[in-house]
């Protein structure tokens, strides 16, 4: 889970109420290893889908591939314009 300045439960990903965002967290990261690298695209293709839904200004999409025991590594950095946006889109993915 990335660094968040809110009163975040890890298990849940809850704010308390009453939470400020002043957007020093826009970025959203994802981390996974896939069987092949096709499985990978196709994830970075759906979760970036994802996050165009979301933007009112374009997000920055950094993925990064690396072949790793098992398969391929992905690791994705979204970056939004604000927090509010960042959060969006990860309570979309649960």
């Amino acid at each position: 889970m990335s660094k968040c300045s809110a009163d975040e439960t890890p298990v849940c990903c809850c704010m308390d109420v009453g939470t400020i965002m002043d957007n020093t967290d826009c970025t959203a990261s994802y981390s996974r290893v896939f069987a092949n690298r096709a499985d990978a695209e196709a994830t970075l293709d759906a979760l970036s889908a994802k996050a165009r839904g979301v933007e009112s200004e374009p997000c920055k999409i950094t993925p990064t591939f690396k072949e790793v025991d098992g398969g391929v590594q992905l690791d994705i950095d979204f970056v939004f314009c604000c927090e509010a946006e960042t959060l969006i889109f990860q309570l979309g993915l649960r």
